[in-house]
């Protein structure tokens, strides 16, 4: 369809005519896909590394002040391996939980592909492009995990595409039939 925009530029009324959707992307193709909780967990992962972050710098500081560098051996471990826990393991379970999790999906029709914008370890979007046919449904439901793109889970939620038919190709469904007619003749 066609989109008439008038922007203001200093005082000046700028008009342009676009025959592209606003939820077009130039390289990727059409957006099919938008996840709701892309701010959520771009919040998480950086609250979380953050408090890593602050931890790290307040490590020195906290074992001047507390004396723990004087106490036993074990109870140096108990404490080293207790600040360890939040300062690396909460970031890195964090990133394994969330690293599949679709936050825009686009669908290049013209060859068939699809690219999946993830963030990846250092908060940044991650571009992941594939076909169709690299679409695989795990036999087992899993928890993070709706699809996998060649070997990469994809998490995405089926209720946020605007377009049903949309997810449906996607998943392959509108390719195979689950329910022949002849299957059902007989």
């Amino acid at each position: 369809g066609f989109i008439f925009q008038v922007t203001s530029f200093q005082g000046v009324a700028v008009r342009s005519l676009s025959t592209s959707s606003p939820h077009d992307h130039p390289e990727h193709g059409r957006l099919v896909y938008k996840g709701n909780l892309a701010k959520a967990v771009l919040g998480v992962k950086f609250f979380s590394y953050s408090t890593s972050i602050f931890n790290l710098f307040m490590m020195p500081y906290i074992m001047l002040k507390s004396g723990i560098g004087m106490e036993s051996l074990l109870v140096q471990a108990a404490f080293y391996g207790l600040i360890g826990i939040f300062t690396f393991v909460t970031p890195i379970t964090l990133h394994v939980l969330t690293k599949g999790y679709v936050i825009r999906l686009y669908y290049k029709d013209e060859v068939d592909t699809y690219t999946a914008i993830t963030y990846n370890a250092i908060l940044a979007e991650k571009v992941t492009v594939f076909h169709q046919k690299d679409v695989k449904i795990p036999d087992i439901t899993k928890m993070f995990t709706t699809f996998y793109a060649k070997t990469k889970s994809m998490l995405v939620n089926p209720t946020l595409f605007p377009n049903p038919q949309d997810y449906n190709h996607l998943m392959g469904y509108d390719k195979s039939s689950f329910f022949k007619l002849e299957d059902l003749e007989e």
